[in-house]
C-alpha cells in the first residue's frame, strides 16, 4: 500500500500537501458524522482518536516517499485541523461554543498526532499505512463500545451567605422574579441561563418551573421542609445552549447528553441570624472523556447557581 500511495500522490509539493489535507478531512468528517449521527456517541472516539488521525494522516500521506521535517509535520497537521473545523461550521455539524470547549483537546492531540506521523514516516516507513488503518478503525470500534457505558451521577454544590432569616429567604427560593441581564461571557456566548422561577401549588407535589433562556425546567417538589429544605426532581429540561453558528444547529448533544436529574435548596440558620443558602444539582452527561467535560459542566453549573443564589440574596436582604 505504501508503494501505491507513492505512485498516486502528486510530485508537486503544494498539490501533494492539499491532497493529503483533503483526504484526511473527508475521512475524519465521515467518521465524525458516523460517530455522532450513526452511533450516537460523543466520546473518546470523537475527541481523542479523530484529532490524532487529523494530525497523523496528512503527515503520513504527504511524507510518503519523501522526507518531512518536524515543522512541516505540525504545520500540515494544524492546517488539516483548521479545514476540518471550518467544515464542521459550514455543514452545521457543530457550533462555535462546542468547538471552543473541545479546542484544548483538539489542538493538543492534533499536535501529538503530527508528531506520531513524523515518527512513522522517519522511522517505520513500511508500517505507516497499517498504523493509519488501525487509527481509523479505532474510531467506530471505540464509539460502539462507549455508547453502552452508563455515566455516573455527579453533584455540584454552591453556597452563599445571606443577611436575612431562613423564613425570609425561603419565600424567595420557591419562586423568584425576573433576574437581571447576565454579565458573564459564557451566558452572552449562548449557554442557557435562568431568568425567573414560578411555582404551582404548595408542599410536596407542587410543580416548580425554573425558566431559562431556552425553555423551562419542570421540577416536581419531593421535599418541602419549610424553611430548611426544598428538594425536587427534574421531569423536563430545555436545551443547555443556543449554538453560535451561521445556521440553526440542532446537534444531538443538545438533547439527552447533559441531563439534570434532581436539585435542592438547603437553608441553614447562622449564629448571627442570617442564612447559608446551598444549592445542589445532581446530573450526568453522556460525553467523554468525563474528567474533561465534567470540568466544563461543573463550572457552568456553579455560574448558574451563583446567578440564582445572588438574585435570591439581593431580594431577601432587600425585604428582610
Amino acid at each position: 500500500m505504501k508503494h501505491l500511495t507513492e505512485k498516486w500522490m502528486p510530485a508537486n509539493d503544494g498539490k501533494r500537501k492539499w491532497l493529503s489535507v483533503g483526504i484526511t478531512v473527508v475521512v475524519a468528517g465521515l467518521l465524525t458524522v458516523w460517530a455522532i449521527y450513526g452511533i450516537g456517541n460523543y466520546g473518546i472516539a470523537l475527541f481523542i482518536f479523530v484529532p490524532l488521525l487529523i494530525g497523523a494522516a496528512p503527515v503520513v500521506l504527504y511524507g510518503s516517499g519523501k522526507d518531512v521535517s518536524k515543522k512541516q509535520a505540525w504545520h500540515i497537521g494544524f492546517l488539516t485541523l483548521g479545514v476540518y473545523t471550518a467544515g464542521l461550521l459550514i455543514f452545521a455539524i457543530e457550533g462555535l461554543i462546542c468547538i471552543g470547549m473541545a479546542a484544548p483537546f483538539g489542538v493538543a492531540l492534533t499536535w501529538l498526532g503530527s508528531r506520531l506521523g513524523h515518527v512513522l514516516v522517519r522511522r517505520t516507513p513500511g508500517n505507516t499505512s497499517t498504523t493509519l488503518l488501525l487509527l481509523i478503525g479505532l474510531v467506530p470500534i471505540t464509539a460502539f463500545v462507549e455508547k453502552d457505558i452508563q455515566p455516573p451521577l455527579q453533584a455540584v454544590v454552591t453556597s452563599i451567605d445571606i443577611q436575612a432569616a431562613p423564613e425570609v429567604v425561603w419565600m424567595h427560593v420557591v419562586a423568584f422574579p425576573q433576574l437581571d441581564e447576565p454579565t458573564e461571557w459564557l451566558f452572552k456566548a449562548g449557554i442557557a441561563y435562568p431568568i425567573n422561577a414560578t411555582i404551582a401549588g404548595r408542599g410536596v407535589g407542587a410543580v416548580r418551573h425554573c425558566n431559562f433562556t431556552t425553555g423551562s425546567f419542570v421540577e416536581p417538589i419531593t421535599v418541602w421542609n419549610e424553611p430548611n429544605l426544598l428538594r425536587f426532581t427534574v421531569d423536563e429540561q430545555p436545551e443547555p445552549m443556543k449554538e453560535l453558528s451561521f445556521w440553526n444547529i440542532d446537534a444531538p448533544h443538545l438533547h439527552d447528553y447533559f441531563v439534570s436529574k434532581q436539585g435542592q435548596f438547603e437553608l441553614t440558620r447562622l449564629p448571627d441570624g442570617g442564612t447559608r443558602l446551598t444549592g445542589t444539582t445532581w446530573y450526568y452527561h453522556n460525553i467523554s472523556p468525563s474528567f474533561y467535560w465534567q470540568m466544563w459542566s461543573s463550572y457552568i453549573l456553579h455560574k448558574i447557581h451563583l446567578r440564582v443564589l445572588s438574585h435570591i440574596k439581593k431580594n431577601a436582604e432587600r425585604t428582610k
